[in-house]
């Protein structure tokens, strides 16, 4: 059945670089990255309910409503502003769980910038972005709706300027769990920190890669092909991995190379998120 609600894009991200600069005491990680977004990803459809209630029309199999990012990002803004209206919201889910694209916290971000319009809030984009570091670390960034450089936990963003570049997204028929990964004893926490005007094409690296493709060679064998045709890198902590290219013909012919049984995608970066005129 198909959701009910006008369609919101949840557009994709890909770190273009992630080091890791440190360590809190409270345990989480300091991040310094690039964050652009992808001319592809999920789709809400989201409609007012006049009774207060939060619903999902189109539960994803397997999480629960307390993992449900959509549902958790509709009642922290019900509850932050004291709002007596609900939602009813289906999801297109394209994302890969687990690949490392941002595909949950994009659905969260969206969910707070439409039901933030839709229910008449008018709260400006800073809060929201801040209400949505409570939901995960990349949530923030699809607030704020930029090409961004952060640091952090990843909440201090500052926006770029990125090239134009296509890119070929492969996505290992794996699901990595981002806790495993940052816990892991072998990842290494101490890379130096950088001016964010270092910042260029091809710079910096991904240091959770490493720890990722020991544990999952899939990740490993989609990022050796991929370096055949240029600087390959994973995307957050996985499992997806990239290559940009200088025009979408080039990036759809290498993705048409593919070894067979390798799915993922092609898409076009974007410098601002579809909805970035959404909050103020």
């Amino acid at each position: 059945m198909k959701p009910e609600g006008e369609a919101y894009p949840a557009p994709a991200k890909l770190n273009l670089f992630l080091h890791v600069v440190g360590r809190r005491p409270d345990g989480y990680h300091l991040l310094q990255t690039v964050f652009r977004f992808l001319d592809h990803g999920d789709r809400l459809h989201i409609a007012v309910r006049p009774d207060g209630e939060i619903r999902r029309s189109n539960p994803l199999p397997g999480v629960g409503t307390e993992h449900d990012l959509c549902t958790r990002a509709a009642r922290l803004l019900q509850s932050h502003t004291g709002c007596r209206l609900g939602a009813e919201i289906g999801l297109d889910k394209r994302l890969p769980m687990g690949g490392g694209l941002g595909g949950g916290s994009s659905d969260a971000a969206t969910v707070l910038l439409v039901l933030n319009r839709l229910w008449g809030l008018g709260l400006p984009r800073a809060e929201l972005q801040a209400m949505g570091l409570q939901l995960g670390a990349d949530v923030p960034v699809f607030v704020f709706g930029r090409s961004a450089f952060a640091e952090g936990v990843g909440e201090r963003l500052q926006a770029v300027e990125l090239a134009p570049a296509s890119y070929v997204v492969l996505t290992p028929p794996v699901h990595v769990s981002t806790a495993e990964i940052f816990a892991h004893p072998a990842l290494t926490r101490d890379t130096p920190a950088v001016k964010m005007r270092v910042f260029s094409t091809g710079f910096g690296h991904n240091d959770l890669e490493r720890v990722v493709c020991n544990l999952y060679p899939q990740v490993a064998e989609c990022l050796a092909w991929l370096r055949q045709f240029g600087d390959a890198r994973m995307t957050g902590s996985g499992a997806c991995v990239f290559a940009a290219f200088p025009d979408r013909l080039t990036a759809e012919r290498v993705f048409a190379a593919r070894p067979e049984g390798v799915d993922g995608f092609v898409a076009d970066g974007l410098d601002q998120h579809p909805l970035l005129g959404w909050a103020a």
